[in-house]
């Protein structure tokens, strides 16, 4: 297969956004990255002065294209849903489940198994969010599919064999141990809908838990007293969070407080995403209730957020414009910093030798262009 070399861009390395470059991709993976022209003889994509980034990686999709994964936890369904973010540069995205039946656990886990073995792309595992929760921190989720797991239930979180297995769980519920025994497995423990304080959550930190699932939202708050779970993530210096910058979520205040105070690398976008994202209809259900989406907000009747109308395009713009940061790093927390967190980042979320060509092209206004996923647009 004869080399292609992405040209006239704007490059996103360690050092920022260059120009000047050349990136070189053949079978799929970055080869080099050359000052100037392209090599003789490779075919070229002229980005026509655009940015190139790393390919946006979001770790908790719920839906997308009209799609909810709980309602169609098929292949077909998490194809579609991978469709409709690939327009807004997700190019790996961990499709997840809200709180659910046994049953309904057990249908996404093999279509997700199914779907990587049929290379669907963009799919890198799932995320189980719930029902392993806490009643007092439910947001949206329907309490009456809370319940302790026993020893059966939790091998089949840890049973997918491929890709990576997210879990957020209130860790209150939980022994240490067996948070331990989760992530001795392989499954990426989070906490989320957690109503832990302080000390339960450093606690859990020390024993498995790997971050925390949307900072501030359904987690008990940080006050002058009492720091709560948002305090003992802030703290930590190991944990990843992720956080929703939809200006619904969570004040913009809040989260340049959180991304000063915490080492940098350890927050990430996500979306939280429902299925209007990249979809034709602003309404769906959930759990038998209608969710209205407006303005980018979703909501169900009583105004309890449902998830979000955002998409990865969008986070990386809001954290541009609306919290001041520098587009390079908001790249990076779109990419970057999740593939580390998953333990992919020796093979995505940079743009160097050896890496899969997973790229996005942004235009000066910030929306995507164009999208690459192992080289293929």
């Amino acid at each position: 297969m004869s080399a292609t070399a992405f040209v006239n861009g704007r490059v996103l390395t360690q050092r920022g956004f260059e120009s000047d470059l050349s990136v070189i991709v053949e079978d799929g993976h970055i080869v080099a990255v050359l000052p100037g022209a392209a090599p003789a003889g490779a075919d070229t994509v002229d980005l026509h002065g655009r940015y190139l980034a790393p390919g946006f990686i979001d770790t908790q999709v719920n839906g997308g294209g009209d799609v909810l994964f709980n309602d169609a936890p098929t292949v077909d369904g998490l194809r579609r849903i991978a469709q409709a973010h690939r327009k807004f540069g997700t190019t790996g995205m961990m499709p997840t489940l809200i709180s659910d039946d046994v049953a309904v656990m057990v249908r996404a886990i093999d279509a997700v198994r199914e779907a990587m073995r049929q290379n669907v792309p963009g799919i890198l595992g799932i995320h189980l969010e719930g029902p392993y929760l806490a009643a007092a921190r439910k947001g949206v989720h329907n309490p009456d599919k809370f319940h302790t797991p026993g020893e059966d239930e939790l091998n089949l979180v840890a049973s997918l064999g491929v890709g990576k297995t997210m879990l957020t769980l209130a860790p209150e519920r939980f022994g240490n141990d067996t948070l331990q025994a989760l992530a001795a497995r392989g499954v990426l423990v989070c906490a989320g809908h957690t109503a832990a304080d302080y000390g339960r959550l450093r606690e859990a930190f020390a024993h498995g838990v790997r971050g925390v699932t949307h900072l501030f939202n359904a987690m008990t708050p940080l006050g002058s007293r009492e720091p709560g779970g948002v305090g003992a993530c802030i703290e930590d210096p190991d944990s990843w969070c992720g956080v929703i910058v939809d200006g619904e979520h969570v004040h913009d205040a809040s989260l340049r407080i959180a991304i000063a105070a915490k080492p940098r690398g350890k927050i990430m976008l996500v979306t939280d995403a429902m299925p209007p994202v990249g979809g034709d209809q602003e309404d769906f259900v959930l759990y038998g209730e209608t969710m209205t989406c407006r303005d980018g907000k979703c909501t169900t009747a009583d105004g309890t957020l449902a998830g979000s109308a955002l998409d990865m395009a969008g986070a990386v713009r809001n954290t541009v414009q609306r919290l001041g940061l520098p587009l390079d790093e908001a790249c990076r927390m779109a990419s970057t910093y999740p593939a580390q967190f998953l333990g992919l980042g020796h093979e995505l979320g940079h743009i160097a030798p050896g890496y899969r060509a997973d790229l996005v092209a942004l235009d000066d206004a910030l929306h995507v262009t164009d999208s690459w996923i192992g080289g293929a647009r």
